[in-house]
């Protein structure tokens, strides 16, 4: 997969779940936002679903620097983190920042999405 890194784990969801988090700790990823789809599908359309969950890791330090190069570039943040359940495994999958921004022309920018990509590659490693 080009835009991200994505595997597949044979242990509980919600252990993954909590060493994702704890991973994103340890490199200095807070999380903005944690959406349960499996609720909001539920409460929303009725819908039952697998565990499935997107958090919004962001390192306050890297967006800071990122935001006073390229001022529009909070569209594309914080980085997305999936944890899900698919059969009886559970997946985990982090957006690559380098793709994210691929298209935009700022060099700086791009050595600061490659040092936040190494962070979460370390982060994905770790799972």
């Amino acid at each position: 997969m080009e835009y991200g890194f994505v595997k597949h784990i044979d242990l509980p969801f919600d252990k993954v779940l909590t060493k994702v988090e704890e991973q994103l700790k340890n490199e200095g990823f807070g999380i903005l936002t944690k959406i349960d789809v499996k609720k909001k599908l539920k409460e929303k359309l009725d819908i039952e679903f697998s565990s499935y969950v997107i958090l919004g890791a962001c390192n306050p330090k890297m967006a800071h620097q990122a935001i006073s190069v390229e001022w529009d570039i909070g569209l594309l943040l914080p980085c997305n983190v999936i944890v899900y359940e698919k059969g009886q495994k559970v997946g985990v999958g982090i957006i690559k920042p380098t793709q994210a921004m691929k298209d935009i022309q700022n060099d700086e920018l791009k050595r600061i999405a490659t040092e936040v990509e190494s962070k979460l590659k370390r982060v994905f490693d770790s799972i």
